[in-house]
């Protein structure tokens, strides 16, 4: 189950970020920028889902470009943006990061977002991560990468 986090919750888990630790977590959510976290469906029928411990996170920002850096993410959020920017992800259990950002991506579909890109680390395991979830180069900036999800991928 993919579930909305507000800033309380954010400021909990913003310290597990590995790949953007700096980034405040009143940024996160602020206008044009959510945060999902995955949490674990429990398949009773009665049963409250469990939100306590999240099994994955992404950070969300929403533009009409494509960010190459963390400035211009910032400069170029906009609330009604057609892009969803995912710019950083992780997980506490194999496979969730792979998960959420399937999931995500699916929900955000349903509202309209129609590009799914990613403002990625220049790193191997990022590289690996996208390229063998089905994503693709887009560009190669001075400081990071852009992958993008086709939706037939999704």
């Amino acid at each position: 189950m993919i579930a909305t986090l507000d800033l309380q919750t954010v400021e909990k888990i913003t310290k597990d970020d590995p790949v953007r630790p700096n980034i405040p977590s009143e940024f996160r959510v602020s206008k044009g920028r959510e945060v999902y976290a995955l949490f674990e469906d429990q398949f009773a029928k009665y049963a409250e889902p469990l939100i306590k411990d999240p099994l994955a996170v992404i950070c969300v920002a929403y533009t009409n470009d494509v960010p190459k850096t963390e400035k211009e993410l910032h400069d170029y959020t906009q609330e009604d943006g057609s892009i969803a920017v995912f710019y950083t992800v992780w997980s506490y259990e194999k496979g969730a990061g792979r998960q959420i950002v399937f999931d995500t991506a699916k929900k955000l579909a349903d509202k309209g977002i129609e590009r799914f890109i990613t403002l990625s680390p220049q790193t191997e395991m990022a590289r690996k991560f996208h390229l063998s979830n089905g994503a693709v180069v887009l560009n190669e900036n001075k400081e990071t990468v852009n992958y993008e999800y086709p939706k037939e991928v999704l």
